[in-house]
């Protein structure tokens, strides 16, 4: 009796950290659908869907991280999320479907910028917001990884 039991114990599956991340990716999209619908503030509604993306590419790097013992470089980027990268240091436990599906661009259709090792931090990750450029002010101004909380 007690071992079926605990087999059926053993075969009781909780959620993987990827899935968690997916689950908060998805819903950050969501919200950066929904929001400016909602509050008719859409340059907010994209600063905020920028951030909680910037959010979801910082936890997948944390687990590249754990399994690998480092971040991708500046030379690997961001897509060493996607696939094994082929140049620098190669990763030794490198997940089979890697750590995302795809890389977002920012709500503006721009690549997020990646350095590593960051300025501010191991590394960091900035969108330049609806202009494009390094800077601005009010709804130009830049999204930056250190300075989102």
């Amino acid at each position: 009796m007690l071992k079926q039991e605990t087999s059926s114990i053993n075969n009781q599956r909780g959620f993987t950290l990827i899935e968690i991340l997916v689950v908060v990716v998805i819903l950050g999209i969501l919200a950066g659908i929904v929001v400016p619908r909602l509050l008719g503030e859409p340059e907010k509604a994209r600063r905020t869907k920028a951030e909680v993306q910037i959010k979801g590419l910082e936890e997948a790097l944390s687990i590249f991280k754990l399994d690998n013992g480092y971040f991708p470089s500046t030379e690997q980027g961001l897509n060493a999320l996607v696939e094994k990268p082929q140049t620098g240091k190669i990763p030794t436990h490198y997940r089979a479907n890697g750590y995302i599906k795809k890389i977002p661009q920012d709500p503006w259709g721009n690549p997020y910028i990646y350095l590593s090792p960051g300025i501010h931090d191991d590394f960091d990750i900035m969108s330049y917001g609806p202009d494009g450029a390094t800077g601005g002010d009010g709804d130009d101004a830049d999204i930056n990884s250190w300075e989102i909380e």
